[in-house]
């Protein structure tokens, strides 16, 4: 009966019936506003949210709030994996398949597949384009709830998430977690396909695209694709004429955050903060420096024309030129 419970609240958290009943049952809400990080945040819900016995009154005092006196469901379940716990078996269970990678639900539109079912849940509104969760501040609408709880604090400047290392602040758990990655040079996720290595899942995802040609987003009002998220958005700003990054020095708005970031390095003098660790040569973006540690390594040209068969070791430089190719083939036929 226990299992029927908690299988029928995870599917229940990402509905938007749910949110009302879920504030209720939690006072913070774990969210990862990362590109994809669907299975990060519905692990966090599986982690930190109701219990099999949280619909039980026996821990409220007579005036209905909860008892102090009452203990805290313990952490006895605890991931051979990773030493994680977990408050329930069912928690860890469902943990177990990140590791495994068992994903056994399956997007009936589309094929992609998902370790959690509420990571289906949210993918399912990608096609649907339901964004049923609305910023209070600015009507600005989300499909998942996690993102709605990382775009509000661009309102409220919260940033809760604190790296212990140099103390430098994120507004959301993903990004911390990211960033402490790069403190350990840890990069776990790689291609399978070239061996490259990366350190969030988004980026592997995103990066993996440029080897498939999968372009999953699409936008609405021209049909243009594009491989990421982040992409589509940047596009969907431009129809809309929207600039939401605006510089503090000079009042300058820009559609990307990225933008923002090297047009305010104009105001403190060009500062470059990329350093190469091989020659000490310095960039003013990390574009650039990837760029430039690839004439250290000799890496692998991964990225290849399908049209002439040219390589690259850029995947923005191959879109350049496969534009050319594109215009050339259309010209001379």
């Amino acid at each position: 009966m226990r299992l029927q419970m908690v299988t029928s609240y995870l599917v229940a958290y990402t509905t938007p019936e749910a949110v009302s009943t879920t504030r209720m049952l939690t006072h913070s809400t774990t969210s990862v506003a990362c590109e994809e990080g669907e299975e990060e945040e519905t692990e966090d819900l599986i982690n930190t949210r109701e219990t099999p016995d949280s619909h039980d009154d026996s821990g409220k005092s007579s005036s209905g709030k909860p008892d102090p006196a009452t203990p805290k469901p313990t952490r006895r379940h605890q991931c051979s994996h990773c030493g994680k716990s977990f408050p329930w078996l069912r928690a860890l269970k469902q943990h177990k398949k990140k590791h495994s990678g068992e994903k056994p639900y399956r997007c009936s539109q589309c094929g992609m597949t998902f370790t959690w079912a509420g990571s289906l849940w949210g993918h399912k509104r990608i096609h649907s384009g339901e964004k049923p969760y609305h910023c209070s501040h600015c009507g600005k609408s989300f499909r998942k709830l996690g993102d709605l709880k990382a775009h509000e604090r661009t309102h409220t400047g919260e940033k809760p998430y604190q790296c212990s290392q140099c103390g430098k602040s994120f507004s959301h758990s993903g990004s911390l977690k990211d960033h402490e990655r790069r403190h350990r040079q840890e990069k776990p996720y790689q291609c399978s396909l070239c061996g490259k290595s990366f350190i969030t899942l988004g980026n592997l995802k995103q990066h993996k695209r440029t080897h498939t040609g999968e372009k999953p987003y699409q936008c609405s009002q021209c049909g243009k694709s594009f491989s990421h998220s982040g992409s589509l958005k940047d596009h969907e700003r431009r129809h809309r004429q929207e600039k939401p990054y605006q510089c503090s020095l000079c009042g300058k708005s820009f559609i990307k955050l990225g933008a923002l970031n090297r047009h305010e390095r104009t105001h403190t003098g060009g500062d470059k903060t990329y350093h190469c660790s091989l020659c000490e040569k310095s960039f003013n973006r990390l574009r650039l420096l990837n760029k430039h540690e690839r004439i250290h390594t000799q890496e692998e040209k991964t990225y290849r024309c399908s049209l002439c068969g040219k390589t690259f070791s850029q995947a923005e430089d191959l879109k350049a030129h496969e534009r050319i190719e594109r215009l050339c083939s259309d010209l001379c036929f």
